[in-house]
Formats: C-alpha cells, structure tokens, sequence
C-alpha cells in the first residue's frame, strides 16, 4: 500500500536546490524547507540568501532557518509542518532527535558510491585519487556520518581530463533522477536498504574529508599525473595554489584552474619554472612538466596563461615555493 508522502527537505547550496526543484516537478508535497541562515557575503557584506532559500521562496514554500537543530523552538516548528519523510541533500549534521522524527525515516543523497569517499568533499577527491568511476547514493540516517543502510547507488564515469566543478554538475542532474526514484520506492513500500558492510567489496576505504587550506599547496616533488589530478580535483573551487619566486626574492600567488602534462625527463630540477614569456609557462617535475593553462593571481580575475605572461614578465631563474 503507497504511503502519503509528506516532505521535509534540508540543504543549501545549488546542488541541493537542483534535487529541491526535481522533487517539486515530480508533484511530491514539500511542507517545509529546512536552510542555513542567512549570511553577509563578498566585499560589501551583504546579505546572501542560500540557493535552497531561493527555490523556496520562488515556490513559497515553508520556510525553517534555525541556528541550532536543537532549538526546542525549532523542533516544534518543524513537528508542527507532520511531515513523514526528511530528505537531506549538502546539509550539516541532523541530530538524532530531528532524524528520528518522521514515521518514513530520513534519507541523505551522497556524492559518492558509499562506503567510499564519506565526508564533506566526495567529488574532489574521486578526482584527486584518480578515480574512473564514482556515483550517487541515497541512505537513510543512523548516528553515524555517511554510515546508513543504502536505498540506492547509482555509478557514473569520470573523464580523464574532467574537473570537480564539471563532475559537480553532472552528478547533480543526476541527483534529480536518484532522489526521485528513491522518494517511489519508500512510497510504494519497496526498499530493501543494505548495510553498508555488504557493500564495501573488501577494498580499503577512501574519506572525503573537508578540504583545508593548506592542502590546496601544490607538492611539485611528485609525479605528473599525480599533480595534475590534484589540480582538476579542486577546480574551480576551493583551486589549487602555489607560489612561484624569483631569485630576488619576489613572489607571485597563484590559483590553478587548468594544466596538461608534458612526458619527458626535464634537464632542469623539480619545482623550476620554464617559459618563453608568450604562450606558455611549465613546471617541472621528475617526469615532465606541468603546463599552467588557466590561472588567476592574488587580487585579479582568472584568466589564460596567454592573457598572464603579457602583464607579468619572467627574468631569471624563477622557482616554486610553498607558504
């Protein structure tokens, strides 16, 4: 027998709106929408709405922005909407008092084929570890992150060259049809969620931790592919960085959004910078060079490596240096 279903949804940024529309479209009841408050942002410290909020408010929607998920004003509220299924999708933690609340249990959506890659950057490191593939899953909510029973996994191939933001993409639209699927199933009574145990396939597992910012340090000791995966597994955001100094000491910082490797065996040491000052600026490592193609310097907009070597001229020996 099909359950009446009733949503609460919780999340953030665009990749949470996009399921947040899919669901409105396929014609489930949405009775509330749970956001993060709203925040000053950029240079003027205005006030940003999250891109949930916005679905929300152009759908007009019930709208929850709590401080604290343990408010006991908030819990009542929430209560109050009877919704019988939470949907969470790039959401912070939900204690167990919210999880537990509704009669068909909470389910997350997951940027990875779980048990691999739990935490906060599923996508980038897919990316960095050279992954072929990876996927979406749906699970319901237990006391620990990213560790409940699966409903769903749905696997998804990753391009050679293909970036986080660009993966990001992809697997949103996807989300759309996951999330969809896995509200039939709960509603037509038909999920069998596995524990993740069955599903670990006896491989070690990936995390995902939250990225910092020293991470984001480009290690020009190491291979070629292995920097090259680094830099397209956190393009275009948070990016990856380094510093390029000259014998006088000067220092250039940089983002890097774009790279090609070049297979040789450099004549010059790792980490040194060769370029004609025209079209191109490479990087050496102990089995090639990386070509810088997209980058942006501290305090101006991304740009070519073409577009930076007319306002920035390398003389004399320039080196990498990490901060």
């Amino acid at each position: 027998m099909e359950k009446k279903i009733r949503i609460a949804y919780f999340g953030t940024p665009e990749f949470a709106a996009s399921q947040l529309e899919a669901i409105i479209a396929a014609g489930y009841e949405v009775a509330v929408v749970v956001t993060m408050p709203d925040k000053p942002a950029g240079r003027g410290r205005k006030i940003q709405y999250s891109d949930v909020k916005k679905t929300a408010l152009e759908h007009d929607l019930p709208l929850l922005q709590p401080e604290k998920l343990k408010d006991p004003t908030f819990l009542e509220q929430l209560a109050s909407y009877q919704a019988n299924l939470f949907i969470v999708v790039a959401f912070r933690m939900l204690p167990a008092v919210v999880w537990q609340m509704p009669e068909l249990g909470t389910f997350n959506l997951h940027a990875s084929l779980l048990p691999q890659y739990r935490g906060a950057a599923p996508i980038n490191f897919a990316i960095i570890n050279g992954e072929i593939e990876t996927g979406l899953t749906t699970f319901f909510l237990n006391e620990e992150i990213d560790k409940g029973a699966v409903i769903m996994r749905e696997k998804v191939g990753i391009r050679p060259d293909e970036t986080a933001g660009e993966l990001h993409d992809e697997l949103m639209l996807l989300g759309n049809k996951v999330v969809v699927e896995t509200i039939k199933k709960i509603e037509k009574g038909d999920v069998r969620a596995l524990p993740q145990e069955e599903l670990s396939e006896d491989q070690p597992l990936k995390p995902a931790p939250k990225i910092s910012k020293e991470f984001c340090n480009v290690d020009w000791s190491l291979d070629c592919k292995t920097v090259y995966n680094h830099i397209r597994g956190l393009s275009p955001y948070p990016a990856a960085h380094t510093q390029l100094q000259s014998e006088s000491g000067e220092i250039i910082d940089l983002k890097i959004y774009s790279s090609e490797i070049e297979s040789c065996i450099p004549v010059v040491a790792p980490g040194c910078v060769v370029t004609d000052n025209k079209k191109y600026l490479k990087i050496a490592l102990s089995d090639g060079f990386i070509h810088l193609k997209q980058v942006q310097q501290a305090g101006k907009k991304a740009m070519s490596i073409d577009d930076f070597l007319r306002g920035t001229q390398f003389d004399g020996d320039w080196k990498t240096a990490l901060k």
